[in-house]
């Protein structure tokens, strides 16, 4: 049964890749504000079970809960109406557009000149101004294209972004992967961030020393199964490692 705190529940999520089992009957919850940690090693499961929450693949078999309702998410785009972000290290931002741009991406705002339909680009510009002052990054500008900023500042953006839209789940794929510990902070603050703005996280990692701290809740995967379902003042870095690598069970 889906209980009223819970915002997302997938359960008995199976998925075949020819004679590869990649997930065998996975379940996971995330509830409403609340940072929680996927781990596991690399081929764990991790990315498969993510993709299927956000719409680029379909379970073989089981069910997804969205705000107590059974749904069939079948694309990213139907997944974002609904309140899914998912940011993922190397595409969080497009290199050959502006960062406003970037910003309003697939949701552009556009106003008529007579009878043409043009992209509202004073709006996105100004929009753009106000929301990169709110994360902190005044001195980039909204026509700046992503190559000239840092990796920790294309990830604030796209965090930044997602809460601009209203998103409820943000889905953050390694997100501090290849960054150094000051962009790594940033990262990890923008989530804390989008926590007090009500907003749940899921981050997905096989380095549990980068979510190890703002997390409050790990779903450990070991060979495509659930090994592991913990609350972080139950348990230690040391523990979440052993589920990792199979040595023990906490489910």
């Amino acid at each position: 049964m889906v209980n009223e705190h819970e915002l997302v529940r997938m359960e008995n999520i199976n998925k075949m890749f020819g004679k590869v089992e990649a997930l065998s009957n996975v379940d996971m919850t995330v509830n409403n504000e609340e940072i929680v940690g996927l781990v596991g090693d690399n081929g764990a499961g991790k990315s498969t079970l993510i993709k299927i929450l956000s719409g680029l693949l379909r379970a073989d078999s089981g069910e997804i809960y969205f705000k107590g309702e059974n749904v069939k998410i079948t694309s990213p785009s139907q997944a974002m109406d609904m309140g899914i972000e998912t940011i993922y290290q190397e595409t969080s931002l497009v290199d050959q557009v502006t960062v406003a741009r970037n910003i309003f991406l697939g949701r552009e705002p556009t106003k008529k000149i007579g009878f043409i339909k043009k992209l509202d680009m004073d709006y996105m510009r100004r929009e753009s101004r106000e929301l990169l002052g709110w994360i902190g990054l005044k001195k980039v500008s909204p026509d700046s294209l992503p190559p000239a900023l840092s990796g920790g500042e294309k990830q604030s953006i796209a965090i930044a972004r997602a809460m601009y839209f209203k998103a409820c789940l943000l889905v953050l794929d390694e997100p501090t992967n290849h960054l150094g510990i000051e962009e790594s902070e940033r990262v990890l603050e923008f989530v804390k961030k989008a926590k007090k703005e009500g907003c749940s996280s899921i981050f997905i990692t096989h380095n549990i020393h980068h979510v190890y701290r703002i997390a409050d809740r790990f779903v450990v995967l070991r060979n495509g199964k659930k090994v592991g379902d913990v609350r972080k003042d139950e348990t230690s870095i040391d523990e979440i490692s052993n589920l990792i690598l199979g040595r023990g069970i906490a489910a």
